[in-house]
C-alpha cells in the first residue's frame, strides 16, 4: 500500500473553487481508531459553511486540509486483534473534522465507536450521504423531542439531507408529522411518512397548522423569513423548539424565555455514534428508513455539489463517489 492518497485539499477558506485535489499522507492509525477505504462520502451544508470561512473553520490549524464529515467504505486495518471491525469489514461512519482529516479522500482513519456496518440494503453512495444527516436527525427527533406516539411534531425543511431522516425518524415512532417543504416535495414528503405537508412559499404554516404543535424541529431558524419567531405562535404552552447551531440559536432561547409561556428551548447535540448509526442501519434494512440521492457525483466534481447545496434545494442528500 502505498503511504499517498487521493484527496480533496483546502489550502485556504473561500469560494468553491478552493477545493482542489491531489495527493496527500495516507492517515495512519493510534489508539481505538480504524483506516477505513472510503467508497463514498456524503456532502452536507456544514462542508459548504466551513469551505466559506464559517461553519467550524475556527477549529481548522492547519492547511492544507481535507473537508468531509461522513463517508462508507471498507475497513483496511484495525487498532488490535479483537476489535469489533476487522479488514474487509462494510461499514459507514461519522467523523469529527477537523480534528481528523476528513472524508474526501481515498482513506480516513476514525475511532472505531464512530462506526457501524453499512446497512445491507443502502448502496455505497447512499451508505456514505446518511450518517451526519442521520444522526443529526436523531439527535432532535429521538434526543431532545423524546419522540412518542401521538406527538404532534412540525418539521421545517423537511425535504432535505435531515429533514427527510427527521420526517421517517419521526413517523416510525408514532409521532403525527407537519412538515414544511416547496410545492415540488409535498408528495416527497407524505411517502416519507408526513401525516401534513405545507407548501411554505404559497401559505404561511402558522395559518396552516388548526391545532397547536408539541415540537418544532426547526432545521431553518431565523436565517429565512423569521421561520423560527413564527413557530413559537404554533407551539402549546410548554412546548419544544429545537434549532440547529448555525440556524438562530442563541437567540431563539432568548425569545423563547422572553414568552412567559413555559417554552422549551433545545439545540441539537451532535455525537458520531456508532451505537445510534447500527440503529439506523436496522431500520433502513428493515425498509423503515431510506436516504434519498438527489445526485451523485465523482470525488473531481465536488465543488458542483457544493454549489447545489449552496443553491439550497436539494431534495435529500449529495454523494461523492470516491472509490
Amino acid at each position: 500500500m502505498t503511504d499517498l492518497m487521493r484527496a480533496c485539499l483546502v489550502s485556504e477558506f473561500g469560494g468553491p473553487e478552493v477545493l482542489q485535489f491531489g495527493e496527500a499522507p495516507r492517515p495512519y492509525i493510534a489508539n481505538s481508531d480504524t483506516l477505513v477505504r472510503v467508497k463514498a462520502a456524503g456532502v452536507n451544508p456544514i462542508d459548504v459553511k466551513t469551505r466559506s470561512g464559517k461553519g467550524v473553520s475556527r477549529f481548522v490549524d492547519r492547511f492544507p486540509w481535507i473537508p468531509g464529515n461522513e463517508f462508507a467504505g471498507i475497513v483496511e486495518e484495525a487498532p488490535y486483534e479483537l476489535a469489533p471491525f476487522q479488514p474487509g469489514d462494510e461499514v459507514f461512519g461519522m467523523l469529527l473534522t477537523p480534528h481528523y482529516q476528513g472524508s474526501f479522500a481515498e482513506y480516513v482513519s476514525v475511532p472505531f465507536m464512530s462506526l457501524a456496518k453499512k446497512p445491507k440494503s443502502m448502496s455505497w453512495a447512499q451508505a456514505g450521504a446518511t450518517p451526519l444527516a442521520a444522526l443529526t436527525a436523531w439527535a432532535g427527533v429521538v434526543d431532545a423531542a423524546r419522540v412518542h406516539t401521538g406527538q404532534r411534531m412540525l418539521i421545517h425543511a423537511g425535504a432535505g439531507g435531515v429533514g427527510h431522516f427527521a420526517v421517517q425518524l419521526a413517523h416510525f415512532y408514532g409521532a403525527y408529522v407537519i412538515a414544511t417543504a416547496s410545492e415540488r416535495n409535498l408528495e416527497f414528503l407524505r411517502e416519507l411518512g408526513a401525516d401534513e405537508v405545507i407548501d411554505y412559499r404559497n401559505r404561511r404554516f402558522e395559518e396552516a397548522i388548526t391545532e397547536p404543535v408539541d415540537v418544532v424541529l426547526d432545521l431553518i431558524g431565523n436565517v429565512a423569513a423569521n421561520t423560527g419567531s413564527r413557530s413559537l405562535q404554533v407551539l402549546r404552552d410548554g412546548g419544544l423548539i429545537i434549532n440547529v447551531p448555525t440556524g438562530s440559536w442563541p437567540e431563539m432561547h432568548e425569545e423563547v424565555a422572553a414568552t412567559n409561556r413555559s417554552l422549551q428551548a433545545s439545540t441539537l447535540k451532535l455525537s458520531p455514534e456508532g451505537r445510534i448509526l447500527t440503529t439506523i442501519a436496522q431500520l433502513a434494512d428493515q425498509g423503515d428508513l431510506r436516504c434519498h440521492l438527489d445526485a451523485t457525483l465523482p470525488l473531481e466534481e465536488l465543488a458542483q455539489a457544493h454549489e447545489l447545496i449552496a443553491d439550497g434545494h436539494v431534495r435529500g442528500k449529495i454523494a461523492v463517489e470516491i472509490g
